[in-house]
């Protein structure tokens, strides 16, 4: 079979490619640029040559930073700006690892596309991955289902520590085996904030505000917090933290409460992606990625994609903008982003 690998310079992609040629896959493997990072590119494609010299493959740069602007780190700042929290890997994964990506492997005659996700497709559903310390199945969720036939994810049912020590067992692969976690968020150095400052003046100090509208306090700039922060403002004269409940961006307010003023069980999502046909079921979600999962009764308009989701247990600190992943067990049954 004729399979390209998406190739980032890391241990997991390095191993995808080489598992899938020693099965004897006719391989290719595709660097994206999707940023200008100084020095990022030059070190991650020195890597992804050395590994298509060691396995004999011929390896693409693909240049898809207008892309990746467009569909990924325009909506990141513009989503602080309106006082949102984005969730940039997923509209990647759907745009451009599992889009644009996509279809360029498909344009080079490729039957598959294969990532380094660790996530398992099992009866047409995305699934959890065996290893649940690298599950990257909640990264996946906005991903059409239709994409789904087209992919391969070798790593879904290994553990990342084995696949770091397969590497170092390698000579001239160990350096992907010992080589430091890449970030979450590729165009992040610091901190969001920074990417932000790049654009916006984000030192812009304003109100502190209570449920009821009272100015209690002051804040930095509003870009500065996200839903659940309980640092970095001021609260004349408070005994107990107190934690951001809403941002209001046109008003460069923030409005602050107790840990039981965060408490929400109705949450409200729209771009609703399916994987299943029915409009109401029940299920478990998670409203972020690092979140336990709870259990929810959900009511799906397909006529606008949305959704309104009642949950069984409180949950703390749903923010706008974040993406709300629904399982079946181990498997993705929709998601869709916070309202």
């Amino acid at each position: 079979m004729k399979i390209m690998v998406a190739m980032s310079g890391g241990v997991d992609s390095t191993m995808t490619a080489k598992f899938l040629k020693e099965q004897g896959h006719d391989v290719q493997g595709c660097y994206m640029k999707l940023h200008s990072k100084p020095g990022y590119h030059e070190e991650n494609i020195r890597k992804v040559n050395k590994v298509g010299d060691y396995l004999g493959i011929k390896v693409h740069i693909l240049d898809l930073q207008d892309k990746f602007n467009e569909f990924v780190y325009d909506p990141f700042v513009k989503f602080y700006k309106d006082g949102l929290t984005p969730n940039p890997c997923a509209l990647c994964n759907r745009f451009i690892k599992l889009g644009a990506l996509l279809e360029f492997a498909k344009s080079q005659g490729c039957e598959k596309l294969a990532t380094g996700h660790y996530v398992q497709v099992i009866d047409g559903l995305i699934t959890s991955a065996l290893d649940p310390s690298k599950d990257q199945s909640y990264f996946l969720a906005q991903v059409p289902k239709s994409a789904l036939n087209d992919m391969i994810f070798p790593l879904g049912d290994k553990f990342k520590a084995d696949i770091k020590e397969l590497a170092k067992a390698v000579p001239v692969l160990s350096e992907f085996g010992t080589q430091a976690e890449s970030s979450e968020i590729c165009f992040v150095e610091d901190t969001y904030v920074k990417v932000l400052q790049k654009h916006y003046n984000t030192d812009l100090p304003g109100n502190v505000v209570d449920k009821n509208g009272n100015v209690i306090g002051t804040h930095q700039g509003y870009m500065h917090y996200t839903i659940g922060k309980r640092r970095g403002f001021e609260v004349y004269g408070a005994h107990e933290p107190h934690f951001v409940l809403r941002i209001n961006a046109q008003k460069n307010e923030i409005v602050v409460g107790t840990k039981d003023d965060l408490k929400q069980k109705i949450v409200n999502l729209k771009d609703v992606n399916m994987f299943i046909d029915e409009s109401e079921f029940e299920c478990e979600v998670k409203i972020r990625y690092r979140s336990p999962k709870i259990k929810a009764k959900v009511k799906v308009d397909r006529s606008n994609n949305t959704a309104t989701l009642t949950l069984n247990d409180d949950a703390f600190g749903v923010a706008a903008g974040q993406m709300c992943v629904m399982y079946n067990g181990d498997s993705v049954i929709a998601s869709g982003f916070i309202v």
